[in-house]
């Protein structure tokens, strides 16, 4: 006699052991947190995003990713994508290419000129957004949503802050960031420009603002004192990329030495190539492991040309040459002094050791407390002076646009509580959808998408756009790759392998339930399910 299925199937003794009134565990079904979303620091609901993406309703993705992030366009050439490291995928064959369905979604929403949902009932409230770069105009976009009057001052001729005056061309084409602001001011926000705040509470009750927003960026460059000649000509990065958006371009030589090793001065020493540079060389003192720079930036610098001289440090600039002292990495390390000298030919040296924040604009706030050059802020994003809260550069936190943005959209809704006399609390999130949690054997091999690149002649030689994006066919292959780690897509596996007849099925986007008292708890279910969407919990007693 054939033995019964549930006691022939390998679900692991702990599962079936037990049958019938002896039952000791039951499968529940549950929405664990995909690691994707929960790496994001925009706070976007990727795998729903996707969902619609893989379905072909690409307005509907587009939707619900503007509820989180307003720039998908941009973030999907500028966003370091640290969702795609932890992709679940990564561990089948290679990681969802979710930057690259971002982005093919933010062009669409340019070409097809999409609009954002109109705001809530106006509230009569008015907030006053200091800095009109990614953390302040997330912050604009999501208090204008909510139905407040959003009024933004910014000290420069342009929005975008360092989107614009921080990230070359090559990365991001200014038609696409100036077509995602528009769509802001479309909102009803209203942007000020060459309007630098002096002094935040005059500028607050000036305008009659209930709330206040600061969102400076970090503009001003970090200086090293390196002796030079008189004639020696050194410049600080943040300068020279800035000055790439007016009509003269920086006179930066035929012989160029950057002095860092962070991404901005990857941007300036490839965008050194670009003005016709015939050697655009990169001095750090360190090794490449400890280089900041993100790895691809570096591959596709050395690629196009750039130089990199690792283990090294500048002593002099003179008018036509540098002295660069060699270093060693000590038993913790940090690079040490060799007395080894070298000179370098350099028309120009660029510095690019990082920026800080102009913070005039809030000396003597009563409350508001500066640590390490930062403001320091509440879980809620608010300083110590009740209604101003800040984000972005301004607090502790990582440096990037995604950081930015996403700091935009926790004070936003921060703000918006703290104008109703409430305090906003976060949901409980939930468990992780880890590996482990997940059936991957359903899934064969897609090898992932890769974007296509600019050809490297052009690549030295112009501004043109380096990475191209995808196109609809390959969007949606790569948004199908996503495992929907952790939530149930209704694949009816636990339906289709029930020995009991125990899953009851709701139809299409209801989702199911268990019958308990036909079910045996087996977990045959838990055993099955490619997503991990079930789970076995302890009986009660």
């Amino acid at each position: 006699m054939t033995k019964p299925f549930a006691i022939t199937l390998d679900v692991g003794s702990s599962l079936a052991n037990h049958t019938g009134s002896w039952r000791t565990s039951r499968p529940v079904y549950l929405n664990r947190m995909p690691p994707c979303n929960h790496q994001c620091p925009a706070g976007e609901n990727i795998q729903q995003w996707l969902f619609h993406a893989e379905s072909g309703d690409y307005q509907q993705a587009w939707s619900q990713l503007v509820q989180d992030n307003p720039f998908p366009a941009v973030m999907g050439r500028v966003c370091y994508h640290s969702c795609e490291g932890a992709c679940n995928r990564g561990q089948v064959d290679a990681a969802v290419g979710i930057n690259s369905v971002e982005r093919f979604l933010g062009d669409q929403a340019i070409s097809q000129r999409w609009k954002f949902a109109p705001p809530a009932p106006a509230t009569g409230k008015r907030v006053l957004v200091v800095g009109a770069g990614p953390s302040g105009l997330s912050a604009a976009y999501h208090l204008a949503s909510l139905g407040h009057q959003v009024t933004v001052f910014e000290a420069g001729p342009l929005p975008g802050g360092m989107m614009r005056f921080g990230i070359p061309q090559y990365r991001l084409p200014r038609d696409v960031l100036d077509a995602e602001v528009q769509r802001i001011v479309d909102l009803g926000v209203v942007i000020h420009y060459n309007a630098k705040v002096v002094n935040v509470l005059e500028a607050k009750l000036q305008g009659r603002f209930d709330a206040v927003f600061l969102a400076v960026g970090a503009h001003i460059a970090k200086r090293a004192f390196i002796p030079a000649g008189d004639s020696a000509k050194v410049l600080d990065a943040v300068a020279v990329l800035r000055s790439m958006e007016g009509e003269d371009k920086p006179l930066l030589g035929r012989k160029v030495v950057v002095y860092g090793g962070g991404n901005t001065a990857i941007d300036v020493a490839r965008t050194a190539k670009r003005l016709g540079a015939t050697e655009s060389i990169i001095v750090y003192r360190r090794n490449r492991e400890k280089m900041p720079a993100h790895d691809f930036e570096v591959e596709e610098a050395l690629q196009e040309g750039v130089m990199i001289k690792w283990l090294s440090t500048i002593k002099h600039a003179g008018d036509a040459s540098i002295t660069v002292e060699k270093m060693a990495l000590d038993e913790k390390g940090f690079p040490q002094p060799t007395g080894e000298f070298e000179t370098l030919e350099a028309d120009s040296v660029v510095l690019a050791l990082g920026q800080d924040v102009d913070l005039s604009l809030i000396e003597g706030i009563p409350g508001l407390t500066v640590e390490d050059g930062v403001v320091q802020v509440n879980p809620q994003m608010m300083t110590g002076h009740a209604g101003i809260f800040a984000g972005g550069d301004m607090v502790p936190a990582e440096r990037n646009v995604t950081v930015a943005i996403g700091h935009g959209k926790k004070a936003a809704r921060n703000i918006d509580a703290w104008l109703r006399g409430e305090r906003l609390v976060a949901a409980p999130k939930s468990e992780l959808a880890a590996f482990d949690k997940l059936n991957p054997w359903y899934y064969s091999d897609a090898p992932k998408t890769v974007r296509p690149m600019l050809d490297l002649l052009r690549r030295q030689s112009t501004f043109e756009e380096v990475q191209g994006g995808l196109d609809e066919g390959t969007a949606v292959f790569e948004a199908r790759r996503c495992l929907s780690c952790g939530n149930c897509f209704e694949c009816d596996n636990c339906y289709g392998v029930c020995p009991d007849n125990a899953v009851i099925k709701h139809g299409p986007g209801k989702g199911f339930d268990f019958n308990y008292d036909y079910c045996k708890g087996c977990g045959i279910c838990v055993a099955e399910c490619p997503c991990g969407a079930i789970k076995m919990m302890t009986e009660e007693t």
